[in-house]
């Protein structure tokens, strides 16, 4: 099983460009089943979970050609509507198959997702929404069977309010499924993220009609059919938060390109909190390195454009080396401080209690054996060994695959000793 080893304290430079958004990738690419025509992605990264939906599109009839970092897609048949559990199962995103199968085709059995281990993630939004298109839904055997009434799916006012807010992957299926559906649609409490934006752009240049998009009111004027997509996925915006926080745990003046601040906001916010100064120019934004410790701070997970649950870790890691008390508070997925343990063993001293988590800041972490938990926790993990004193070795780094596009050579670039090694466990 594959590792990093890491060398921490080295001083980095230079620039690392910005991959297209996996989590917007992902359920845009899922567009293609709502049309005959072809589609072509532009800005797709190459990331494992990429691999999984190309994958699960193949199984689902669609012919799939990559060259550099689009992918273009044919439909071939419509014989299987089944996405299977081998493939559902590495990644909640697969789910985002529903909608637009069951929109397109009329029926359909998807398998109930998977993913990173941060806590339990119901779907239960995803099929009230969608029944109240009028889908028959049943969940059996750990598969969820949906078909459409006579005549297809009917427009309807539906709320998808959830325990912890709006569920993007709720309001993608959804809203996919909406286009195809028999007069309008009105979903309320729909996620703003920009990732649902993209989407909604992607499929409004495909002939959808959809308004509202980025606001918790979003509706959609059905339509009969789609036309094919040619779409650039926006940039990631949870990646280029994990190289600024590089920069910063490592006083190193990282610039980030092709990044949207107006993604980042709240992130961003946090920082200048924390005593990082960053600079920005165009599509820009580099670390200025200081000679000062970093100030402890509080902040709250919450939907765009709060402070995103996806840079929670990386940013626990840089309160573990600041001066002061951080209080994390996590109110997306409460339970999502696995990584929290592994920073203890590189010397940070944490307290987890309740959904919260209380950092207390240490001048220095160091280097030891860790183990990657989930997707984000892996990128926490990586910056911190890159600032610690010594030796790190990171396992179970398929996590970091599946959102990073190679990223211990673009780290090498920067200067980071890490490199890919075999390690058993």
């Amino acid at each position: 099983m594959d590792a990093f080893r890491i060398i921490g304290g080295k001083k980095l430079s230079g620039s690392i460009a910005v991959r297209g958004a996996k989590n917007a990738a992902l359920p845009i690419l899922a567009t293609c089943l709502l049309t005959d025509s072809p589609c072509r992605y532009r800005n797709v990264p190459l990331l494992r979970d990429i691999q999984t939906q190309v994958k699960i599109l193949n199984t689902l009839g669609v012919e799939t050609q990559w060259s550099g970092r689009s992918i273009t897609t044919r439909l071939l048949d419509t014989y299987n509507s089944i996405a299977p559990y081998e493939l559902v199962k590495t990644m909640r995103a697969g789910v985002v198959a529903l909608g637009p199968l069951l929109a397109k085709r009329g029926e359909c059995r998807v398998s109930l997702p998977g993913g990173c281990v941060i806590g339990e993630r119901p779907i239960d939004l995803h099929l009230r929404g969608l029944e109240a298109l009028g889908a028959e839904i049943n969940v059996e055997h750990g598969d969820i069977y949906a078909k459409a009434p006579k005549g297809g799916l009917r427009g309807a006012e539906i709320y998808l309010g959830g325990t912890f807010g709006s569920s993007v992957t709720a309001t993608a299926n959804v809203m996919m499924a909406a286009t195809l559906a028999t007069g309008t649609t009105v979903i309320e409490c729909a996620a703003c993220e920009p990732e649902v934006v993209d989407l909604a752009n992607c499929l409004n240049a495909m002939g959808a009609r959809i308004s509202g998009a980025g606001s918790p009111t979003m509706t959609i004027k059905g339509v009969r059919k789609l036309r094919g997509a040619d779409w650039t996925v926006i940039p990631d915006r949870i990646e280029a938060a994990t190289f600024l926080v590089l920069g910063a745990m490592t006083r190193s003046p990282i610039t980030v390109t092709g990044a949207r601040y107006e993604h980042m906001m709240a992130f961003c916010h946090v920082l200048r909190q924390m005593g990082v100064q960053i600079e920005r120019k165009g599509r820009s934004m580099t670390v200025v390195p200081s000679s000062k410790r970093y100030r402890g701070t509080d902040f709250v997970t919450l939907p765009f454009p709060a402070f995103p649950t996806d840079c929670q870790a990386q940013t626990m890691a840089l309160a573990c080396i600041a001066e002061g008390t951080s209080v994390i508070t996590e109110r997306i997925y409460p339970e999502r401080f696995m990584h929290a343990a592994e920073l203890k063993r590189m010397g940070a001293s944490i307290q987890v209690s309740g959904g919260q988590a209380i950092v207390q800041g240490t001048a220095h972490l160091e280097g030891t054996e860790v183990m990657a938990s989930d997707l984000r926790a892996s990128a926490a993990l990586v910056n911190a060994a890159c600032a610690a004193k010594g030796e790190s070795l990171i396992r179970r780094i398929y996590h970091v695959d599946r959102g990073y596009e190679r990223i211990e050579e673009r780290l090498s670039k920067l200067g980071a000793s890490i490199e890919r090694v075999d390690a058993e466990g």
